[in-house]
């Protein structure tokens, strides 16, 4: 076991912790005091199954309430109001303990407690936006912070602002791709306001005395595949194989303040299509970023619904020009629907021959973040969901399953072949035809130089 060893600028003593902490009878592991001291405003713990993940974020909210002079108002937040329960009961339990519960609700949907000093922690939940739109709190916790969906973190990462608030995220991973392990694998740098940790099952030493070579872990980690005991005993991450863009970063390149700038031109940058995806990327240059301010992204619509579309838009008025795919120039047995597009809407599309390893770089290079300004020279709006689920950071908004942009790889996940499989990324090649168009082709590396980054854990 270990004792909490805090950074000097904690306001409040460590002692009263501490002894708090032993009045609750909980001594922390000493991966638990890493994140129970751990003063990011930002912080994100993957936990491995019955790794006590709710436990170690109700000790979290009372600690940093513990370091609070003044009554606050904390949120316990989940995809519904059941996965706050561990969490909610935690702490009612703990706050009873203490002598300090004024006041609790029997039920959790919501749920509301009341301290002595009139703090108030209350349970949200993520189905419903207008829950998470009342009065900034001082903390918010993240309850199986893992299937929430990509618009609730900007949410509740939005909430903290106006306090200088923290969030605190915590999950097992369902999966490697997604937002979640994005997140883990950017705040691992430890950087700014964000900070990442794992928390495996076997540190959880009430449930595994031996830890890592209990022998209940080592029979797990001989039966289960290594994909299993990475994500779901250790909470790490399982690299996943043959991302096209492997370095698209959900909190770098995803901005939920990018909106429609009136007056700016916006371009239209599409692929046509109809089983896959017809995408078209409205695009506008705000102070020499490229933002992708709003998208349609279809299925099984024809060029004529996706113009009705498009100009329904509010932002249509300022639409200035536009790049499409050079087959929607080709005629098969209808109009092209480049043609299309001049024919109703008066708007001329660029269009040119684009070799896929050369545009792809050409993405790329736009993702990469400027040394001086720590800034990539491209930005997503979280409406954006059809591109950023290509880019493997949200599930597909057609069917909900994760389909990204791949290279094709062999059965053992070796990439193979010169270029990704042409499938889930039509909004990529939108991109790439608009910037190629706009700003010509970056430095090209050959092909064996070519590399695919994989997330490390």
């Amino acid at each position: 076991m270990a004792t909490l060893t805090a950074p000097a600028d904690i306001p409040r003593s460590q002692a009263v912790i501490e002894y708090i902490f032993s009045k609750l009878d909980f001594l922390p592991t000493p991966l638990q005091a890493d994140i129970l001291t751990c003063r990011k405003r930002f912080v994100l713990v993957a936990g491995g199954e019955q790794a006590g993940k709710s436990m170690v974020a109700s000790k979290y909210l009372i600690s940093r309430f513990l370091e609070t002079e003044e009554p606050g108002l904390y949120w316990l937040v989940a995809a519904d109001y059941e996965r706050t329960r561990a969490e909610f009961d935690y702490l009612v339990q703990d706050f009873a303990t203490l002598g300090i519960l004024k006041e609790v609700t029997k039920r959790v949907d919501p749920g509301r407690i009341i301290l002595a000093d009139g703090t108030r922690i209350e349970t949200k939940s993520a189905k419903d936006p207008r829950t998470l739109a009342m009065r900034a709190p001082n903390g918010i916790l993240g309850c199986e912070a893992s299937q929430l969906d990509l618009d609730s973190f900007y949410r509740l990462r939005a909430r903290v602002a106006p306090k200088r608030g923290w969030l605190f995220l915590s999950g097992t991973f369902e999966g490697s791709l997604g937002w979640y392990p994005q997140l883990f694998s950017s705040w691992q740098t430890k950087m700014d306001d964000e900070q990442s940790f794992s928390l495996p099952s076997f540190s959880n030493q009430y449930l595994y005395p031996g830890g890592e070579n209990d022998p209940e872990i080592l029979k797990l980690k001989a039966q289960a595949s290594d994909e299993f005991f990475m994500e779901r005993i250790q909470g790490i991450p399982c690299p996943p194989s043959g991302l096209v863009f492997g370095e698209f970063r959900a909190d770098l390149h995803v901005d939920e303040e990018i909106e429609w700038v009136p007056g700016e031109p916006v371009y239209l940058w599409m692929d046509p299509g109809y089983a896959g995806a017809y995408a078209v990327m409205a695009v506008q240059d705000i102070n020499g970023q490229m933002c992708a301010i709003d998208e349609i992204y279809e299925q099984g619509l024809t060029t004529d619904a996706i113009i009705d579309i498009t100009t329904s838009k509010p932002w249509w008025k300022d639409v200035h020009s536009g790049t499409i795919d050079i087959a929607g120039y080709q005629h098969q047995a209808m109009s092209a629907p480049a043609e299309l597009w001049m024919d109703r809407t008066g708007i001329y599309l660029d269009a040119q021959k684009i070799r896929i390893n050369e545009g792809t770089e050409r993405l790329k290079g736009f993702l990469k973040p400027d040394p001086i300004t720590n800034k990539p020279k491209v930005l997503f709006s979280p409406k954006c969901k059809g591109i950023l689920s290509e880019f493997g950071s949200m599930p597909s908004p057609f069917d909900g399953q994760t389909r990204a942009y791949r290279w094709k790889t062999d059965r053992e996940g070796n990439i193979v072949g010169d270029t990704p499989e042409d499938k889930n990324n039509h909004a990529v090649k939108a991109m790439i035809y608009g910037l190629v168009s706009r700003y010509g082709y970056g430095h090209v590396m050959s092909r064996e130089f070519i590399k695919v980054k994989r997330w490390s854990g």
